[in-house]
């Protein structure tokens, strides 16, 4: 009886459904953190009578045939890149992106990640980090003696030091595009990276043609909306539920069979 692993089947994707959707929620407060769905594509088919063949020696054809599915499988799981909300913070080193590109950030292994999150801060050396430490590409530092530090909407690192009339640049950032932003792996810590899917980064000033701008003192919140994944896990529940009877159905139906027999 095919109905029992078709069954087992939608169970198990309605399973990972609900994993997705709880990676949601709980990521719900997570600097720029970006929602994902899952997407399921049918198994292979069984035929029974194909579609197009002869059904009798004077030429005719069948003209629908007799297929049925096997059951249900995970397609693949989609990151939603749609911008999250702006928070002010009030913090100097805050910086949300508004529209597209990401912060390359230096990784330890010699790679570069790539990230939405940011909350900035400053080494022990004055360099610009991320709250791990990894210094954000270009390297830019501030100085000790700064009095106050301001960052425009183009990226440029301003400082006003000691004694000094008019404010000094003494960096300024720059961004991260991607051909395919759902080609990218996530690594954890709020950090992605290059892939062959992602297609190589493209860099710019942010503010230029295709990137966005810069906007301190602000963070990004994450884009998870809390009723959408509420009404998405009670259908996940329900379609889970349903698969469940199937189940309790067909062995019901093998019982009698065997009671009859």
């Amino acid at each position: 009886m095919g109905s029992l692993n078709i069954a087992a089947t939608a169970m198990l994707a309605q399973q990972f459904n609900v994993d997705v959707i709880s990676n949601n929620i709980a990521n719900l407060n997570t600097t720029a953190f970006k929602r994902q769905r899952a997407e399921f594509n049918d198994l292979i088919y069984q035929t029974r009578s194909s579609v197009g063949s002869q059904s009798s020696d004077t030429g005719t054809l069948v003209v629908t045939g007799a297929q049925f599915g096997t059951g249900v499988k995970v397609g693949s799981v989609y990151r939603i890149h749609e911008q999250g909300n702006m928070l002010s913070t009030g913090n100097s080193f805050d910086m949300a992106i508004q529209g597209k590109g990401y912060f390359q950030v230096d990784m330890p292994d010699g790679t570069t990640g790539y990230t939405r999150a940011g909350s900035l801060q400053l080494s022990p050396t004055g360099a610009i980090v991320t709250p791990q430490g990894f210094a954000v590409q270009p390297g830019i530092t501030v100085p000790n003696d700064a009095l106050e530090v301001s960052v425009n909407a183009s990226g440029e690192v301003q400082v006003k030091l000691p004694g000094a009339s008019t404010t000094t640049t003494v960096g300024q950032f720059q961004l991260a595009t991607f051909p395919n932003e759902a080609g990218l792996q996530s690594m954890g810590d709020n950090m992605l990276t290059e892939t062959a899917a992602s297609g190589a980064a493209v860099t710019g000033v942010p503010g230029g043609t295709g990137f966005g701008s810069i906007l301190q003192g602000f963070l990004e919140t994450s884009n998870v909306n809390m009723v959408n994944e509420i009404t998405t896990m009670i259908t996940a529940q329900r379609a889970y539920e349903l698969a469940s009877k199937v189940v309790q159905t067909s062995d019901e139906m093998l019982s009698s069979l065997v009671q009859t027999a």
